[in-house]
């Protein structure tokens, strides 16, 4: 293992920027996934990572232990607590994130499976909200139109709690054109809709598509969708996006385990 002690470190320099700059990770095509629960996640799902970084408290944690037995220790770097706690978003927690390399799969050609397509959904909590009800639902693949949460962002991987590993996920996606080659049904909520979401038949494949939001799907894409709508009987706000997508993805399950 390599130890740091030293903020003017080149290697901490570098971890340092891309800890703290999307752009940067962007760039070098990795993710930065901090805590015990994302790395155990990344490992289970057979991935090998770039680069693991502890704190040096952090060495003899049981559950760093087990990780690291885990894991190449070729890729080991211990740095000194203070320059840990410099580079983490983390107020609380093992002192522990591994550099990843974010996956690339190449795009489908046509939407033929079920899938989720998020239209300009800002909030980091949202999206990786939706991409782990995706996930625990059965539904493998996601596009996101180019101005959506970064899906590899750091707040968007703890929301998601290791969904991404068990998804193809698919930013900047030209959503007008997956529309217009899609070979299964887009389906989008709308408190207008004349159908509810549990009369609807969800057993086949479908897409499902939501947008911004403050401004709603893009009126295009809501034009062309087969509407929906959530029986909402109280008083209250509206559905949450996330809480919405939830509730569409488990009715498709469950219509699908009823038969």
């Amino acid at each position: 293992m390599k130890r740091i002690s030293s903020r003017d470190n080149p290697a901490f320099k570098a971890l340092r920027q891309l800890s703290s700059d999307a752009g940067a990770r962007r760039d070098a095509r990795v993710a930065v996934l901090e805590g015990v629960h994302l790395a155990d996640a990344f490992l289970r799902s057979r991935g090998v990572p770039r680069q693991i970084v502890v704190g040096a408290s952090a060495l003899d944690h049981r559950e760093v232990a087990e990780l690291l037995s885990r894991a190449p220790t070729d890729a080991l770097l211990v740095l000194d607590d203070a320059l840990f706690a410099s580079i983490s978003q983390l107020a609380q927690g093992v002192a522990l994130l591994m550099v990843v390399e974010r996956p690339a799969p190449a795009p489908p050609e046509r939407v033929v499976r079920s899938a989720v397509v998020l239209d300009r959904i800002q909030d980091p909590g949202n999206v990786g909200s939706i991409l782990r009800s995706a996930a625990v639902a059965g539904i493998v693949d996601i596009f996101l139109s180019r101005d959506c949460a970064g899906a590899w962002s750091p707040k968007v991987l703890r929301a998601g709690m290791g969904a991404h590993f068990h998804l193809s996920i698919f930013e900047d996606a030209d959503l007008s054109a997956l529309r217009a080659n899609a070979a299964i049904p887009w389906i989008a909520t709308s408190p207008h809709a004349d159908a509810t979401i549990h009369r609807t038949d969800l057993r086949g494949e479908v897409a499902w598509v939501f947008g911004h939001e403050g401004q709603g799907l893009d009126a295009a894409l809501m034009r062309d969708a087969l509407k929906v709508r959530i029986p909402q009987p109280g008083q209250g706000e509206s559905l949450n996006v996330a809480a919405a997508a939830a509730i569409c993805f488990f009715e498709q399950v469950r219509q699908r385990d009823a038969g």
